[in-house]
């Protein structure tokens, strides 16, 4: 099923930035079959698990988090680009592979279930730092990262590296 998933992702070269080759999943989202696979994909080995809350990456992490925490029956909590949530926020910093960025939780996000189950959901994992960064804030906030789960995984960037602390799983690889 991979190959089918990896057939429906464009490869866009120079984007954002030159020498960046973009994974572009639109033509995936935009197939209701291979789009309800890769969220099989994704959730499959964390099925049967106690998930409380599925925390999704702005942004087209949220397009993978909203679909998995239906189906898991467990909330969602956004973690957003800084300024973009409007109570009190933890925030982190990260580097990405072509600059820096910051991302941030409400501090509330787990208040009435604190060190509780959270699935942790993007569309790539490139060099760890955005998911770093995320299950960080989702610590700091009163969550327990039960996973990390993403579409894609560039492995030649190592970013799985800086995740081992957590049970990881990555659909697609290149």
């Amino acid at each position: 099923m991979e190959k089918a998933l990896k057939g429906a992702i464009l490869s866009v070269p120079d984007f954002p930035k030159k020498g960046i080759l973009f994974r572009d999943i639109t033509p995936l989202l935009g197939n209701a079959k291979l789009f309800q696979r890769a969220l099989a994909e994704m959730g499959g080995p964390f099925k049967g698990r106690r998930l409380d809350y599925v925390a999704g990456i702005e942004s087209r992490g949220f397009l993978f988090a909203g679909a998995l925490a239906l189906k898991q029956g467990a909330g969602l909590v956004p973690i957003r680009k800084k300024g973009k949530l409007p109570r009190k926020t933890f925030a982190g910093d990260y580097t990405l592979e072509y600059g820096q960025d910051a991302m941030e939780i409400h501090e509330d996000a787990f208040s009435e279930a604190k060190g509780k189950n959270v699935l942790l959901v993007d569309d790539v994992l490139a060099t760890g730092e955005t998911a770093r960064c995320a299950a960080s804030l989702i610590e700091q906030a009163g969550g327990k990262v039960a996973g990390i789960s993403v579409l894609i995984e560039l492995t030649f960037l190592n970013g799985r590296e800086k995740l081992k602390r957590y049970p990881f799983h990555s659909v697609i690889r290149y």
